[in-house]
């Protein structure tokens, strides 16, 4: 089998996205025979040569907006929703990803969707209300501690309109004196969390994430990879 080459996208209209791919490229030494490449995506152009994709944090309502004037809301669309390929949003990311959102600016907001879920906006109030939090996100093995979840502004999924037990919950947050809350979920090909793993020091969701990429794309001979990019040459910033 001949050496895997993945490219990662981050979605550069707003917010971490030199944190996330900070992250990644630190994450990545977990795969020593994975080649990864990290683009920041701003064009459909852009977006056509990457196996995975990464929305960051940022307002969702102006992310949307933008991606609608440079023509990106389509080829997102189906990118998530008919190519199926691995797609992990942080925070306003998470909106985006999801069917419904609720608590959105008057006229409401333009989704990407691809999580059957409803998510409420801003749950925990303003910036100055931010907060770091201990989650046990068992995905990331036993023995590892507590992650510190960032939350800023953050969103939760408020419900889960999926009937069909596609939506799994990966993890919660409660804070005292408050009902517990969905903070993060995967279904299929996409991943959404509310909090800000690129904003830490700690690796590990996004070593979890590559490793899911890497086992979406065929690594082992599976065969069950995704279309891989295309090569269509140098089309932004690779790192």
């Amino acid at each position: 089998m001949p050496p895997l080459t993945i490219t990662i996208g981050v979605l550069a209209l707003q917010g971490g996205v030199v944190e996330h791919i900070a992250l990644l490229n630190r994450a990545s030494a977990s795969y020593p025979s994975v080649t990864f490449h990290f683009l920041e995506v701003r064009t459909p152009e852009q977006l056509s040569l990457c196996d995975a994709l990464i929305i960051p944090g940022g307002e969702s309502t102006t992310m949307a907006i933008v991606a609608r004037r440079l023509g990106l809301l389509e080829p997102l669309r189906e990118f998530v929703k008919i190519n199926n390929k691995p797609v992990w949003g942080t925070c306003a990311g998470l909106v985006m990803l999801a069917e419904e959102a609720s608590a959105t600016k008057q006229g409401g907001q333009e989704l990407i969707g691809g999580l059957d879920v409803r998510v409420l906006r801003n749950k925990f109030g303003t910036q100055v209300q931010s907060f770091v939090a201990d989650l046990n996100l068992d995905f990331l093995g036993e023995g590892e501690g507590p992650f510190r979840g960032v939350f800023i502004r953050a969103p939760v999924v408020e419900e889960v309109i999926d009937g069909n037990g596609r939506v799994k919950v990966l993890g919660t947050v409660k804070k005292p004196g408050e009902e517990e809350d969905i903070v993060a979920v995967r279904q299929g090909n996409v991943f959404g969390t509310s909090f800000h793993p690129e904003l830490t020091g700690d690796v590990r969701v996004h070593a979890w994430w590559l490793g899911n990429v890497v086992e979406a794309l065929g690594q082992g001979g599976e065969g069950k990879g995704l279309v891989m990019g295309k090569g269509k040459g140098d089309a932004g910033k690779v790192y």
